[in-house]
């Protein structure tokens, strides 16, 4: 057996340094450096079916390090699953399973999207924290239904991001029993030896966030490693750490344990002396049967599945631990979003906007037990708790509601990692300046297609004497850029609700909802206009029927009420004019051109309104229209002496709708 995880372990050396080479670019040294462990880890104690990379009861792999991707598409490729031979060739070539990183829907068997150091391991901390919450909530003392482990490769990198601190400390605070993560500790980074700029102590700053930590381990000699393993998964209610001494590119004869293999090919001449060392007479990417078997998880894959699906046929929940899990609304959704729109409609409040969102959580989640809510310190000003929720702590069963203390990108991070695991809805709120720290976290969230709920409140000058440190400009802009993210900036209570409502209905899509600190005016709509809210841009208030349209005000949030009330003021003056609300530009952008039309006609000058920067309100309003907005930094003061003194005003929508008339 020693013999055959020896040539496995060399497959997956060879398969990485021949990827490497033929595509002219990669990352071997981490590959051939962690080839033992992995070997050691997919053979012997990863628990996983290759015919259904989505089995709810598989056990988690996450490649932290993602730059060492070829390590993971060899794992899946001799492991059984559909990523043939060819695939690996094809590696890092246009529109193949095997790109640069690993990404999650895009090869079987990748369960995040990883590349940026410290993330995968954050992603992976929620999946952990996910299976914790659903054993809670769904074993029983005759049924262990959840009951499967997440491991994680990290290397050097990884742990000297600043998300590993925040991700890392949470997990030992949370007690992740079925976490482990090996730790590739070969003290090599792209610049060299990592002494000079990594003087850490690793072992003892993970004892004393809580974890269990397993030191010094050979990370080329199976039996160590196989008895770490089997250690680390010795549930005692913390998370693992294994400490695993690598040479990073073990193997090359000439470059193994320094910088140069880090990154590059290894070079013609090199490529034939790894070949050489490791006795590997074959071809490039030929792998003879004897090295497979050890990998090969079909068999014993399939069987750990039919074991698993005889529990979950016994269990009295079982519907409902696979709608959760397919990530499938509950039968009753669509019903209960009508009255619960008409309840909101009904009562007409003038109340922040995230006192409306805060109402909207209280009405979704007495039918959604999946909604899994979170803070990252600031739950009495974002008002992400609601009426009967229970705080996730330690040493304690169950609870929906997380306190990430004050780790934004972490908390954004772990909520990816609690989203591809399924079964959760998750949510999280900060202030909107803040999301500022999450910012590639939620970049990562839209790349992966998965859909976290993100609650950013203080959403502009109007949360006053913080200041401009506090004060969000540019960040609704520039989160709009963001591809494949669905940001709402709703304008009263009513279309916090229908953002809300879209927020859950996502299914590949993250959404940010930007809420207000300051009370919104309720507008009244007739039941056509209601149900176009959820189309992301409509007529709010609709021009005279029986002149021409002559311009059309734009807003959004705050400001909506600004445009209805500078609207009065221009039919005063004589002006035929409506008001559009736009809460989601990506939303209106997905509506047929028709629609899009209808809203902003062709030929009709626009004028849009946003406390926020002016230049991508440009798209809608062209170069002959205006944008009232704000393009410098915000001041300490009262939000209503700040909207006077930026000049975001009734007068001012007036004074730029008559200039844009020429009047």
């Amino acid at each position: 057996m020693t013999q055959n995880l020896t040539l496995a372990a060399n497959a997956l050396r060879m398969l990485a340094v021949d990827a490497v080479q033929q595509a002219n670019s990669g990352h071997p040294g981490m590959p051939m450096g962690m080839a033992d462990i992995a070997a050691v880890l997919w053979s012997r104690h990863l628990r996983h079916n290759p015919a259904d990379p989505h089995w709810p009861g598989r056990d988690r792999f996450v490649l932290s390090n993602g730059h060492g991707s070829m390590l993971l598409y060899g794992l899946l490729h001799l492991s059984g699953y559909d990523l043939p031979i060819e695939e690996l060739k094809a590696f890092r070539q246009m529109h193949s399973k095997t790109p640069g990183h690993p990404e999650v829907g895009l090869t079987p068997g990748v369960e995040t999207t990883t590349g940026p150091l410290g993330q995968g391991l954050a992603n992976a901390i929620g999946m952990a924290l996910a299976e914790q919450l659903l054993a809670a909530e769904f074993n029983t003392t005759e049924h262990t239904l959840v009951d499967h482990r997440t491991f994680v490769f990290v290397g050097d990198g990884c742990l000297m991001e600043g998300i590993s601190h925040e991700a890392c400390s949470l997990a030992g605070t949370w007690g992740l029993g079925k976490l482990v993560v090996i730790y590739d500790d070969n003290g090599i980074s792209i610049d060299g030896d990592v002494k000079g700029w990594f003087g850490d102590d690793t072992p003892a700053r993970f004892e004393a966030y809580g974890w269990r930590v397993i030191r010094d381990v050979d990370g080329h000699d199976f039996g160590s490693i196989d008895a770490a393993l089997n250690a680390a998964t010795d549930d005692v209610g913390k998370p693992t750490l294994i400490c695993a001494k690598t040479t990073i590119g073990k193997g090359s004869p000439n470059k193994a344990g320094g910088h140069d293999v880090h990154g590059a090919p290894l070079g013609a001449a090199e490529v034939a002396a790894v070949r050489e060392a490791l006795a590997w007479p074959y071809a490039p990417f030929v792998v003879p049967a004897e090295a497979r078997a050890p990998l090969d998880a079909r068999e014993r894959g399939a069987t750990a599945q039919r074991e698993w699906e005889a529990v979950l046929a016994a269990h009295p929940r079982a519907a409902e631990f696979m709608r959760r899990m397919r990530g499938e609304l509950p039968a009753d959704f669509d019903a209960r979003s009508v009255a619960q729109l008409a309840e909101a409609v009904a009562k007409a409040e003038t109340i922040a906007s995230r006192k409306a969102s805060q109402n909207s959580i209280n009405l979704l989640a007495p039918g959604m037990p999946e909604l899994l809510g979170g803070s990252a310190d600031l739950a009495p000003s974002n008002l992400t708790q609601w009426k009967g929720c229970r705080s996730v702590e330690p040493g304690a069963a169950g609870g929906n509601y997380l306190h990430y203390g004050v780790r934004e990108f972490a908390m954004v991070a772990i909520q990816t990692g609690i989203a591809l695991h399924g079964g959760w809805r998750p949510f999280g709120g900060t202030f909107l300046m803040f999301s500022e720290y999450a910012r590639n976290a939620i970049r990562m969230a839209a790349l992966m297609r998965t859909n976290p709920i993100y609650v950013f409140t203080h959403d502009s000058i109007g949360l006053g004497e913080d200041g401009p440190t506090h004060q969000p400009v540019e960040q609704v802009a520039t989160l709009r850029l963001v591809p494949n993210l669905d940001l709402w900036r709703p304008g009263d209570a009513v279309e916090t609700l229908v953002a809300w409502q879209n927020a859950v209905r996502h299914r590949h899509t993250p959404t940010a909802l930007i809420l207000s600190r300051q009370n919104l005016q309720h507008q009244p709509r007739d039941a056509d206009t209601l149900d176009a809210i959820r189309r992301g841009g409509y007529v709010l208030v609709r021009e005279a029927a029986d002149r021409p349209l002559q311009l059309v005000l734009i807003a959004t949030g705050s400001e909506l009420d600004l445009a209805v009330k500078a609207l009065a003021k221009l039919a005063e003056a004589g002006v035929n004019a409506r008001v559009v609300s736009m809460p989601s530009c990506f939303t209106f952008e997905q509506q047929d051109a028709d629609w899009r039309r209808t809203v902003l006609p062709d030929g009709v000058p626009r004028v849009a309104v946003e406390a926020g920067v002016t230049p991508p309100w440009r798209q809608y309003v062209g170069l002959d229209g205006a944008v009232v907005g704000i393009d410098t930094f915000g001041e300490s003061a009262p939000a209503a002496a700040l909207y006077a003194h930026f000049g975001v005003t009734v007068q001012a929508v007036v004074d730029a709708a008559l200039g844009c008339l020429g009047r």
